[in-house]
């Protein structure tokens, strides 16, 4: 199989390059040619040292990598020749790895850090929050923002004038959230990641009892009154039973006091001594945990419903018990399992970096990215020359309906500059095919709005699509892993071709290379035998009398196990040697009986046949035997590669690394 030389597709991404120790004279020293591809110390050394991590560098250990390295090269070399680099599959995957890969070149990383830390401070407090929403699509027109705007103010206006929150909140014009009307706005005690981060961030940055400044989610306009904050409470892990509000309890209150009776009386078992599993796994109503004795995984604040929520964080105790506690589902009786505090940053860490890249956040960490790119290439927009494209925008004087593209009457002013990127020049003729090359409908904007918000996204993706463009040139460790991706794809496919799937289709051919080289695949010495595993003694001795008068496993197992199945159990097979270590300690000839003594049991070997040293069939070791074919397919094809093409290693040159 491949060599574990490079990493291919399957490997993980963000495995960092080791750092080159190269010296500074020698780094760009050229130390292996393969026709007319070169390769530097540097980059050899980077390789060397990701794939030997704890090897001792000494002269044999690089010849000997060299030597891998060497046949690596060539079938990379190979697959190239024979084209398979400017296959569209090729290209398709190596650009897919490729937009992973590039990712955390392409963010603002101080800000990302600082993002990060502020969620993990933020999970070591709960705060309880209030709010009052108007909703507003994330596309609207300007007028529609505007209209919600002045809405979502008067209500503030109300608030801070000295009316009720929740009574402004559910009244007339209040909010629109729909579990306004049950909730009154109140959305208890959350923490980081469990609220959109423009709110998240309104209830942690407003002071307890003032009311925020409308702030934009992609629900729309939301004012917030924090309640209060308390510590965190960590986690917790707690079994319940459940007895669930009977069909009808809301009609009838005496099938409530029912179910309320029973879950006392069970309660009352349990304070007797009763065993919660026991009692959750009989009486239960909750289907999904009742056969594991009422067990919840782990739960914080926000994940449960708050009546038993407090109940589970109030228990003090591994092992406490509550009282019936009632929620909307029904009656609940709880018993806290365990319980756990936040934990510290370095274990939270790569899990809230997984949060950020997925929350909007992430949008921050880009958009802040380009801000800073746009400074360091001295990006300035000559917005004078968006003129013609202007004009004829402002000729629609409704708004966008359909699919929206501008048609100049001609091409006069398409050559003028727009902006430039490190001396790349971007025209508006290339703004003016951005803006007919998709759908930029905005229904309810003006067109020239529309043109405007267009060119700054268009200058955006400008500036990522250059920066993406140069980062082989400014980051070392980049574009090595570009280069490992690229070549192990290739050495994956080919290889694939001329040896693994080429093995397993060729029949004709392992069936020839079997039979040239049976010596290979031989059985050690093995043996026929019957293992009969007796309860004690004095049944070993009776199954013993049986073998020897002749009596088959069949005959010895129906009548010593007469009385009990497990007095005899017998296994028939063929052992090599080294397989089975009371076999080994057995006498080997024919026919030979041994009784050993072993875990308080005694093991009787039958040995029926002694089979000597003999070469397996094709269909016996064929996965072994296809191994060894593939062995010998990958060695033939790199001698032919070696003679095939120039390459040059130069000793002086990496035997410098030492």
């Amino acid at each position: 199989m491949m060599k574990n030389l490079l990493p291919i597709a399957c490997v993980a991404f963000g495995l960092s390059i080791s750092s080159i120790s190269a010296s500074a004279q020698n780094k760009n020293a050229i130390v292996l040619s393969v026709e007319d591809e070169q390769v530097t110390l540097a980059d050899f050394e980077a390789v060397f040292r990701k794939n030997n991590r704890d090897t001792l560098v000494t002269a044999e250990a690089l010849d000997e990598y060299m030597e891998l390295f060497v046949n690596f090269k060539l079938k990379v070399r190979e697959a190239r020749e024979e084209g398979l680099d400017t296959a569209t599959a090729f290209q398709r995957e190596l650009e897919g790895y490729r937009k992973q890969l590039a990712r955390p070149y392409l963010i603002d990383n101080d800000l990302l850090d600082e993002l990060i830390k502020e969620a993990y401070d933020r999970r070591l407090e709960e705060v309880r929050a209030s709010h009052i929403l108007i909703n507003l699509e994330p596309a609207a027109s300007p007028e529609d923002t505007l209209k919600a705007w002045n809405r979502i103010m008067k209500l503030r206006d109300r608030i801070v004038a000295g009316e009720d929150f929740a009574a402004v909140c559910t009244g007339k014009g209040g909010s629109e959230d729909p579990s306004a009307r049950e909730n009154k706005g109140d959305l208890g005690y959350f923490t980081s990641f469990q609220m959109v981060y423009p709110f998240e961030t309104a209830a942690y940055t407003t002071s307890i009892g003032e009311i925020s400044m409308p702030v934009r989610s992609r629900f729309g306009y939301h004012i917030v009154k924090t309640v209060d904050r308390r510590p965190a409470r960590g986690e917790v892990r707690v079994a319940h039973i459940m007895l669930r509000h009977p069909d009808g309890s809301k009609e009838n209150p005496e099938l409530e006091k029912e179910s309320e009776a029973k879950a006392r009386e069970i309660y009352k078992l349990l304070v007797q001594g009763g065993d919660f599993t026991e009692l959750a796994m009989k009486h239960s109503q909750d289907n999904s945990t009742a056969r594991n004795g009422g067990e919840l995984p782990w739960f914080g604040t926000g994940k449960m419903v708050d009546t038993f929520e407090a109940a589970s964080f109030a228990l003090k105790n591994d092992g406490d018990i509550s009282e019936p506690v009632r929620t909307g589902y029904g009656w609940h009786i709880i018993k806290r399992l365990e319980a756990k505090p936040v934990p510290s940053f370095e274990e939270m860490e790569a899990d809230i970096r997984r949060k950020v890249s997925r929350d909007t956040r992430a949008e921050m960490t880009r958009n802040s990215f380009l801000r800073k790119l746009e400074k360091s290439y001295g990006v300035v927009a000559n917005r004078k020359n968006l003129k013609p494209l202007l004009d004829a925008a402002a000729k629609d004087d409704s708004t966008f309906v359909d699919e929206y593209g501008i048609k100049l009457k001609s091409d006069k002013g398409l050559e003028k500059e727009l902006f430039a990127i490190e001396g790349n020049t971007v025209t508006v003729g290339d703004f003016y095919r951005f803006l007919n090359e998709g759908n930029v409908k905005r229904r309810g904007f003006k067109a020239v709005d529309v043109v405007n918000s267009k060119f700054d996204e268009f200058v955006d993706a400008k500036l990522m699509a250059y920066e993406d463009s140069q980062l082989e040139a400014k980051h070392n460790e980049f574009r090595l892993l570009m280069n490992e991706y690229h070549d192990g794809i290739l050495l994956f496919e080919l290889t694939d071709r001329k040896v693994w799937s080429k093995a397993v289709r060729d029949s004709s051919g392992i069936e020839e290379f079997y039979q040239a080289n049976k010596n290979l695949f031989m059985w050690k010495e093995r043996a026929s035998a019957n293992v009969y595993t007796c309860a004690n003694k004095k049944i070993a001795g009776e199954v013993e009398k049986m073998i020897r008068k002749g009596k088959t496993p069949v005959e010895i197992k129906e009548k010593i196990n007469e009385a009990s199945n497990l007095n005899v159990t017998i296994e028939e097979n063929t052992w090599e040697r080294g397989e089975n270590a009371l076999l080994d300690a057995s006498k080997w000839s024919n026919a030979a009986i041994t009784t050993h003594e072993a875990n308080g049991q005694f093991v009787i070997i039958e040995i029926i046949e002694v089979i000597e040293p003999l070469p397996k069939g094709l269909d016996e070791a064929r996965g072994v035997i296809t191994a060894e074919y593939q062995n010998y397919l990958e060695r033939e094809w790199i001698n032919q590669l070696r003679k095939k093409y120039l390459y040059t290693v130069h000793y002086d040159v990496l035997h410098g690394l030492k």
